[in-house]
């Protein structure tokens, strides 16, 4: 029961926290964007089955391996995508807490 409710905690409500710190003079559009790169997810349907409660999306999903990782690291250095890096690599954070419940 604690999984779900942390998994979708650190998805729509930690992203906010994480706005209001280092992006506080625009935090509502940065924490928009966040919620926003959460159709990361749609390498998900991509899956047979799309959804398994037992599986680690880190490393299976096409936009959740360490080479997509590697891309939103790479981002992180334009301050035009920064917002974007920071939510993508929060959202690949949020999916490996998710694995460590798995073990």
């Amino acid at each position: 029961m604690l999984q779900p409710i942390l998994h979708y905690s650190l998805h729509f409500l930690f992203p906010g926290l994480i706005a209001w710190v280092f992006f506080r003079k625009n935090w509502k559009k940065a924490w928009l964007i966040m919620i926003v790169t959460m159709l990361v997810d749609v390498d998900h349907l991509l899956a047979d089955p799309i959804y398994s409660p037992n599986r680690c999306s880190i490393s299976f999903h096409i936009l959740h391996t360490y080479y997509a990782m590697g891309v939103y690291v790479i981002l992180l250095y334009f301050k035009k995508f920064r917002i974007v890096a920071v939510g993508l690599l929060f959202h690949m954070f949020t999916d490996f807490i998710d694995c460590l419940f798995m073990k």
